[in-house]
């Protein structure tokens, strides 16, 4: 979709304000994972989804890409960047990995 890759990490304060429980991985865990995937040219944290519009701004996305279970949930940035929601992978999500866990 672009030339560069841009990723945005919910804090882990944001994560908790978001589902009400911490992430299974701490920031820096998260950060470092995207930090090694080749694809990705630079990681940012997002400290509040009232800043979205600045976080697209500051980083001249172009295109906002979000999971489809976000749709229809950040139309209001369409004037600064077209707005894409993508099929979200089954079984990739922090309460299956939350499930898996407890099975062990």
């Amino acid at each position: 979709m672009g030339d560069r890759l841009v990723v945005g990490i919910s804090s882990d304060q944001l994560n908790f304000s978001k589902k009400g429980r911490n992430p299974v991985y701490p920031l820096r865990s998260r950060m470092n994972i995207l930090h090694a995937i080749k694809y990705v040219d630079q990681v940012f944290v997002e400290e509040s989804l009232d800043l979205k519009r600045e976080y697209i701004i500051e980083h001249q996305a172009d295109i906002l890409v979000m999971g489809d279970d976000w749709t229809g949930k950040f139309e209001e940035f369409r004037d600064i960047c077209e707005v894409k929601y993508l099929r979200r992978t089954p079984s990739i999500s922090t309460t299956e990995i939350i499930e898996v866990i407890k099975d062990i």
